[in-house]
This record gives C-alpha cells, sequence and structure tokens, in this order.
C-alpha cells in the first residue's frame, strides 16, 4: 500500500510534470510537425523514473502503446471535423467565427445570426458537406431551438438573437436535411434500420466522432417540441424526425422522454397530430423493439383510460380512435402483448370480483341486521360504481376489439373465453331498467366476440330479460321524450324511463341485437333448437304488451325466425350425419358465404336501420361539430409517405412564431383553468354517484323505494339546477306581503 501511494503522488507529479514540460518546450502545432514526439517523451520518462514507467506498464498499458500513424490520423479528422459540441450542449461555443461557402472565416461581434449566414452554411453543407459548416449550422439549431430560455449564461458566449425568418429557414432546413447528412457522415442506409445496426456501430470510430452531433439534433428537437402550440407545426417536426427514431436507441433518456411526449400529443392532440404520433410509436416498437415496446403498451393503455374517464357524442370517435391504434400497436410484437392483454383482463376480473362479493355480503347482512344497513350500502355502491363507469366499458371493449382482430392468432385465442365471464358479469350485476343502455354495450360486445371466434356465447337471457321490465308494459307517463343515442349513456333518469322514446329504443335494439345473435346460427343444423326458447319468450311478450308497434316489431322477428327454421329443417332433411359428426360444421357453408338466410337478410335490413337511426342523432345533436370528425378526416397519405412535404414545411414555418416563455406561461395559464374545470366536474359526478345505493338486485321496476337507481342521473341533476328561481320568487311575495302589512298597520294607528 505505501509503494501505491508513493507511486501514485509520483504519478499526480509527473503527470502534471509532463505537461507543464510539453507545454513550455513544445507548442501546440510542434505534435504534428515531430509525429515520434511522444514516444521519445516516453523514452526519457522510462530513463528517468523506471518505477513509474512500470506503474504505467501495470495499470495504464493503452498509454504506452501509442501510435503515431493513429495519432496523426485523428488529429487530421479532428482538425477537419473542428472543435465538437458537448453531449449536454451546455458548454459555451465560440461565435466569433463563421464558416462561408467559400472557406473564409467572418466575424460576427453582435451576437446575430444573419440570412446571409445561414445561407452559405446551407450551400456550403449541399456543395461538398462541409464538416465546419455543419458544426456552425447544428450550433445555430441549438440556438433557435433554446431561443428565449432564461438559462442564466452568459449572453455573449452564444448566438442570442436572431429574425423569425432566419429561425423558420434554420428549422426548415435542419429537420428537412440532417437526418440525410448524418446517415451520409455515418455510412447508414438511406431510410429505415434497426437497433442492432446501431450497436454495433457504437464502438466505431465514425459513431464515437459524429454521435454528438446525432445527440445535438434529437436533443434539441425535444426542446423545441415541447414549446411549439401550433399543431400543424408540431406533425411537420414529428414527421421529420421519425425519419432519425432508429438513432433514439443509442440514447435511453432521449428515447424515454420522446415516448412520453409522443403519447401525450397522441391522447391530447388534435387534427393530424394524434396521427402522426402513432406512426412514430409504431416504427419506434418496430425498429427498437424490447427497448421501448413495453413502455408503449403501457403509456398508451394508460393514455387511453385517461381519455375515456367520460364520455360525449363529441369524443366518440376520437375513443374510437385511439382504440384502434393500441389494437394495431398490439400486432407488432403478439407474444408480448399477449403478457400485457393477461395483466390488463385479469385487473379487470378482480374488480368485478369484489364488486359481486360485496353485493351479495350486503344482502345476507340485511337479512341478518338491519342496524348495520348503511355502511355495507356504502360499501356496495363504491365496489359496484368501479364497474359501471366509462372508464371500465371502454376497457372491455378495447379487449373486444383486440381479441377481435386477433381471434386466428394463437396468442389471442385463450383470451376470449375469460373476457367473455367477465363482460357476462358486468351486464348481470346490476339487473336495473336505469343500466339498461350498458347492458346493450355488454351484448353488442359479446356477439362480436361470437362472431369473431365462431363460438356460442348465450346471450338471448340477456335479452330477453329486458322485456319483462315494469315499465314496457305500462304507457308512457312520461310523454314522448328526447331520442336516446344509446352509444354515449351507461345510465338514464328516472323520468327518462317512464317516456316513449326509451321504450322505443328499449325494445328496437333487443330485437336487433337478437337477430344478430341468431343470424350468427342461422346456417347450424341446430338451428330450430336453438331458437325454440326466444320464440316463447316472445310470443309471451307479445300478448302481455298493450303497445301496437311493439307487437308488430315482435311479430316480424318471430316470423323471421320460423322462417329460418322451415329453411334450415328442409335443408337438414337431406343429410345423413348426426349432430356430433365433424361433417355438421361444414352444414350450408356455402348458404353461409352467400347470405341467403331469411334471418341473414333481416339482419341487413336491421342494420340499416340502425344506421339511419344513428345519422340521425348525429345530425341533431349540437354536441358533435367540427372537431369530432377530426380524427379521423385528415388522414392522407403524407402521414405514411414524405409526398408533398417540402410544401408543407415551408407554409408552416412561415409565421413570426418564436420559441419563447411568454407563451408558455399563457399556456400554463389555460392548462391550470382547464384543470379546475375538470376538477369541478369530476365533483360534480362524485356528487351524484355519492346518492347511488345499492340494496336490490332482483329485475323490478325502478319505482320500488330503496332501489339502485335513487340516484339522480346526469339529466336529473341538470333539471335540478333551476330550483334556485322558486325560491326568489318566493322571497319576493313574501317581501310584499310585508309591505302591505306594514302599510295596514300605518292606516290603522293614523286611525
Amino acid at each position: 500500500m505505501g509503494t501505491k501511494n508513493k507511486v501514485s503522488k509520483k504519478l499526480s507529479k509527473k503527470s502534471s510534470g509532463v505537461e507543464e514540460n510539453t507545454d513550455e518546450v513544445m507548442p501546440k502545432s510542434s505534435s504534428k510537425q515531430n509525429p515520434g514526439g511522444h514516444v521519445e517523451q516516453l523514452k526519457r520518462l522510462q530513463e528517468k523514473d523506471p518505477e513509474f514507467y512500470q506503474f504505467l506498464q501495470e495499470h495504464d498499458k493503452e498509454l504506452l502503446e501509442f501510435d503515431d500513424d493513429g495519432d496523426i490520423d485523428d488529429d487530421a479528422e479532428t482538425e477537419m471535423d473542428g472543435d465538437e459540441i458537448e453531449d449536454d450542449e451546455a458548454d459555451e461555443f465560440d461565435t466569433e467565427q463563421l464558416v462561408h461557402a467559400d472557406g473564409k472565416e467572418v466575424k460576427s461581434s453582435s451576437n446575430v445570426i444573419t440570412n446571409a449566414m445561414a445561407d452559405s452554411w446551407c450551400s456550403s453543407i449541399h456543395e461538398n458537406r462541409s464538416s465546419g459548416a455543419i458544426r456552425s449550422l447544428m450550433r445555430a439549431f441549438r440556438t433557435a431551438c433554446h431561443y428565449g430560455d432564461d438559462t442564466g449564461e452568459d449572453a455573449k458566449s452564444k448566438w442570442s438573437t436572431m429574425s423569425s425568418a432566419v429561425f423558420n429557414k434554420i428549422m426548415l432546413f435542419v429537420l428537412k436535411e440532417m437526418d440525410g447528412i448524418l446517415r451520409g457522415l455515418l455510412k447508414l442506409p438511406t431510410s429505415g434500420g434497426k437497433k442492432e445496426m446501431i450497436k454495433d456501430m457504437s464502438n466505431t470510430k465514425r459513431w464515437k466522432s459524429n454521435n454528438h452531433l446525432v445527440k445535438s439534433y434529437l436533443g434539441n428537437a425535444l426542446h423545441v417540441l415541447n414549446q411549439m402550440t401550433d399543431t400543424e407545426m408540431i406533425s411537420f417536426t414529428l414527421r421529420r424526425l421519425r425519419f432519425s427514431s432508429v438513432f433514439l436507441a443509442a440514447f435511453p433518456v432521449l428515447l424515454r422522454k420522446y415516448i412520453k411526449v409522443l403519447l401525450h400529443f397522441w391522447g391530447t392532440g388534435g387534427g393530424a397530430l394524434p396521427v402522426v404520433s402513432f406512426l412514430f410509436l409504431r416504427d419506434l416498437c418496430m425498429q427498437l423493439g424490447s427497448d421501448c415496446i413495453d413502455e408503449c403498451f403501457r403509456g398508451m393503455y394508460k393514455s387511453y383510460l385517461l381519455n375515456c374517464q367520460f364520455m360525449s357524442a363529441s369524443k366518440l370517435q376520437h375513443i374510437q380512435f385511439l382504440g384502434n391504434c393500441f389494437v394495431e400497436l398490439l400486432r407488432v410484437d403478439l407474444p408480448n402483448a399477449y403478457q400485457h392483454a393477461f395483466v390488463f383482463i385479469r385487473q379487470l376480473a378482480m374488480i368485478l370480483r369484489d364488486a359481486h362479493s360485496s353485493t351479495k355480503t350486503k344482502k345476507s347482512s340485511q337479512k341478518a341486521n338491519q342496524s348495520s344497513k348503511e355502511g355495507h350500502n356504502t360499501k356496495g355502491k363504491e365496489s359496484f360504481l368501479k364497474v359501471y363507469q366509462w372508464k371500465y366499458i371502454h376497457c372491455l371493449e378495447l379487449w373486444t376489439a383486440a381479441i377481435c382482430a386477433y381471434s386466428s392468432e394463437p396468442e389471442f385465442m385463450p383470451l376470449a373465453y375469460p373476457l367473455t365471464q367477465i363482460i357476462s358479469g358486468a351486464a348481470r350485476l346490476v339487473p336495473t331498467a336505469r343500466y339498461f343502455p350498458l347492458r346493450l354495450r355488454c351484448i353488442k360486445m359479446l356477439n362480436r366476440i361470437a362472431a369473431s371466434t365462431n363460438s356460442f356465447v348465450p346471450v338471448s337471457p340477456l335479452l330477453l330479460d329486458m322485456l319483462e321490465i315494469k315499465e314496457l308494459h305500462r304507457p308512457p307517463t312520461g310523454g314522448v321524450g328526447k331520442a336516446i343515442d344509446f352509444r354515449t349513456v351507461i345510465r338514464v333518469s328516472k323520468l327518462t324511463l317512464k317516456t316513449r322514446a326509451f321504450q322505443e329504443a328499449c325494445v328496437f335494439s333487443v330485437v336487433e341485437e337478437l337477430a344478430e345473435h341468431l343470424a350468427q346460427w342461422s346456417y347450424s343444423v341446430g338451428f330450430f333448437e336453438l331458437s325454440s326458447v326466444p320464440v316463447v319468450r316472445l310470443r309471451n311478450f307479445c300478448k302481455s304488451t298493450n303497445v301496437d308497434r311493439f307487437r308488430r316489431e315482435i311479430k316480424q322477428i318471430i316470423h323471421e325466425i320460423e322462417a329460418n327454421s322451415e329453411y334450415t329443417n328442409q335443408k337438414r332433411m337431406t343429410v345423413s350425419f348426426l349432430p356430433n359428426d365433424p361433417a355438421a360444421a361444414s352444414f350450408l357453408e356455402d348458404d353461409k358465404n352467400a347470405g341467403v338466410s331469411p334471418l341473414s337478410k333481416y339482419v341487413a335490413s336491421l342494420r340499416q336501420r340502425a344506421q339511419q337511426r344513428n345519422d340521425s342523432l348525429k345530425e341533431s345533436s349540437i354536441l358533435v361539430g367540427q372537431d369530432s370528425s377530426a380524427y379521423g378526416s385528415k388522414i392522407t397519405e403524407s402521414d405514411e409517405n414524405d409526398d408533398g412535404e417540402d410544401s408543407k414545411g415551408d407554409a408552416v414555418f412561415s409565421s413570426s412564431w418564436l420559441p419563447a416563455g411568454t407563451p408558455k406561461a399563457k399556456e400554463d395559464s389555460t392548462e391550470e383553468k382547464q384543470k379546475k374545470k375538470k376538477r369541478r366536474k369530476d365533483q360534480e359526478d362524485e356528487t351524484a354517484f355519492d346518492e347511488d345505493i345499492v340494496e336490490d338486485f332482483i329485475l323490478s321496476s325502478d319505482d320500488d323505494e330503496g332501489s339502485l337507481s335513487d340516484a339522480p342521473s346526469d339529466e336529473e341533476v341538470v333539471k335540478q339546477k333551476p330550483s334556485k328561481e322558486p325560491s326568489k320568487k318566493k322571497g319576493k311575495t313574501h317581501r310584499r306581503k310585508n309591505k302591505k302589512r306594514k302599510r295596514s298597520n300605518q292606516v290603522a294607528s293614523a286611525l
């Protein structure tokens, strides 16, 4: 240990001494004139201090194996490349000398980037790929991206001023050309690539001398993305950065930041920005694989949930777009996607299990001890609200879409059965009329899974139970009512239950979904046995109802079911195989492909009627405006290809916008206002849900006291708000009466 300390002290002294001697004896240029100078110094060191030289041989052998030829090459390359831009882009750089196209140096003492300087850099890069011009342009690009930042550094150490025209020119040139420049310097293909290509190059001399340019380009572009507010400008920037996405494999920190920004733009952006952000994320997953695919899956699922907390007609298309994007991303790596799907579906099952167990406990406790009623009601209310909310229902629809899209893949086939059980349990959790819109959504999901997986799902009991509620057998005491769009609600108010519009929507929806379910098996050998029970229950409803329009609708579907039974019975009289024979699976396969059965034709007409009804609801709704279709209509070929990017870039970067701190502050203030509004809305929804009490889970009318549907719906809350006006009128009448009394008392005293 003593010798080591002595050697280390000598090392520090000798190294400083060598530096001092080299500084005094040899100038910086002498090393280039005398290539063997470093080797001669090492020989003199060995003769002068052999103990220190032995220490270097043991601990730093690379220093002694110094190659003069390599030193000359490195020095020459360094001389051509010039000063490097540091990785963290925080070091000050010299702004006194700028490289022009003719190779001359022009001094700029005012720290202003002019239009002529930008033109000279661009022309020099185009003509001979000048390394000095590239470095100067990247420094100017950094200044442009950080323009207006309050860094607290010395303003004289960097370019601090530029006009909007110069800013636009620098941004356009760098975003359009930098990817090709970097690929040319690194000798990479003109497009595409995988992470293995970057990892193999990370140890090469070419990468070590140019990686700072790659990091500077990606890091500064990310910084300016956080400052931009214009949607088209952000979209154009992401389109150009997307071509360089493979370089993020070398910078994990930057990769995580890019994923975070892209997820934000994908979930909250407008116009074409969500599409461009999704394409960027998909490219990252395809090129980088395991480095980012797990984070993208979790991030997109979380962003989808954040957008599904509230539902309206204007958000319907956006939520569908987000779900389609997530399902498309799963295609990149289906085995890995199965792991995430299993975990998320298991979470949904656990939430449903807790809700069912709490309701059973509440029922038994109500019979045993009536005194503990209030506490158990609160627990049951909280548990079932975790299931009967938009977030949970949209998650079920998301995984339904995923299983339907990849039903033929072996990775996703095992998930169909547990998801079907979860959806069926959610539909039966609270079987009251107020939650019929939610039940219909669950039934539609079950029909989709059954059609895609070609498996039987017992949907008819869920539908036929809806026809037995008391409201459908009573005259509509609530009037005609407004048309109800079941796509945007999961619960209706008590007043809506008694309207004619709700009754018609329920009956028509039951008929449509029942026809969809039976049409899937209209070519089965056992269709007659399958449809016998639904026909009996439909006839019972037809006898019990007094509404003529309901009778006509039910008689129509009964007629189509019986016609289809005759059609299949006639066909199966000619076959000789048994029902359990594998040949029964191919029964009427040609007719099924042609869609000639009576139920198939009837279902086609019902789909047209439902589409017309939905279109009329969309046109009559004041919530649906121009922004509602912005997420789907603006997907063009330019999002996938690079056609027309030059003209778009010129149009986008033609304003006088510059990144600065003031617009960001304004944006923050607007975001705070939006957050406050959202908090108020959350509080209103929570207060509305707090009045819900889970007491009775039997299928009955909602007029009974203590039922689950005692909670006021959104419509009731809105209608209860104007209740302040009558109180004001009452106050005015009391004031008038008091004045009259005073006058009468004055008259009486005068008399």
